[in-house]
């Protein structure tokens, strides 16, 4: 992601029993850093604990204020979930959320004694927090809808004033746009993000995010048309000229998504690592 840091509040009442309370990880990848939501008055759940930052799991128990029962994971990327297993350590409380995939930058650390489903629902006297799979970011990413306010809670999905990295093989651009849109059809009052301030219009910010996406790809296929044999490297300066160049190692891996999208459809070809246009019988153009 490339979201700028922007200042918002440590701690913030969103609506009765539901709070943000924001990690000390701040930086060009995590914007004003990662949100940690807790959900409940008498018994809390956690969403998203952030890094493995002491002082960070100490205020978390401390704003908390009554016993910490659940912890949930949104996905096991380094700046969400790795806190999780201290604070289960120090409150009892259960994980809950989907175990790490295969791959780098996953948080080996998250193992759920609870492994949350698509529709798995989180019922107590306070509260309901229904899991929606939304792979994508994250093969295992799971989205949070609150019942009562109709809010989606986005982890990495969503967030506000960017855009995510795709990163293959774990993240997957086909899967992101479907996960998009199914976010979308449950026409959400909300959504609350990873990273960055709650977002009142879920539908335009969805639909800016796809069209967006889409734009992007229709500048990867033009780029190969016009530089057949080019590796990704060598694409990245055309296909992402709007973005600054110390950003470009980032853009390449969501720049690798939408190739692999597209020799999917069937509209590229890769040999050797290098890619090509073609048509759907395969033959190079």
């Amino acid at each position: 992601m490339t979201a700028m840091p922007k200042v918002l509040p440590e701690l913030t009442e969103l609506r009765s029993g539901v709070r943000r309370l924001l990690a000390p990880n701040p930086s060009m990848m995590t914007g004003p850093g990662t949100n940690t939501y807790l959900f409940g008055k008498r018994e809390i759940a956690v969403l998203d604990p952030g890094p493995l930052l002491e002082a960070h799991l100490e205020k978390i128990v401390s704003v908390a204020a009554a016993p910490v029962r659940w912890i949930i994971a949104t996905h096991t990327h380094p700046d969400h979930s790795p806190g999780a297993a201290r604070l289960a350590s120090m409150t009892g409380a259960e994980l809950l959320g989907m175990p790490a995939p295969d791959g780098d930058h996953q948080d080996r650390t998250f193992r759920p004694t609870r492994v949350l489903g698509d529709g798995d629902v989180l019922r107590t006297d306070e509260f309901e927090l229904e899991a929606i799979h939304t792979p994508g970011h994250a093969s295992n990413h799971l989205c949070i809808l609150h019942r009562a306010s109709n809010w989606v809670f986005t982890g990495d999905h969503v967030i506000d004033g960017s855009t995510v990295v795709i990163n293959p093989p774990d993240g997957n651009m086909k899967a992101y746009l479907a996960s998009l849109a199914r976010v979308r059809d449950l026409q959400p009052a909300a959504l609350l993000p990873g990273h960055g301030d709650r977002i009142t219009d879920p539908a335009r910010v969805i639909d800016w995010i796809i069209a967006h996406r889409l734009a992007r790809e229709e500048k990867v296929l033009a780029a190969v048309c016009a530089a057949p044999g080019s590796t990704t490297t060598e694409l990245v300066p055309a296909v992402y000229a709007d973005v600054p160049q110390d950003l470009y190692p980032w853009a390449e891996r969501s720049l690798l998504a939408h190739l692999i999208k597209l020799a999917e459809d069937g509209t590229i070809l890769n040999q050797d690592k290098r890619w090509l246009a073609a048509i759907k019988s395969g033959m190079v153009t």
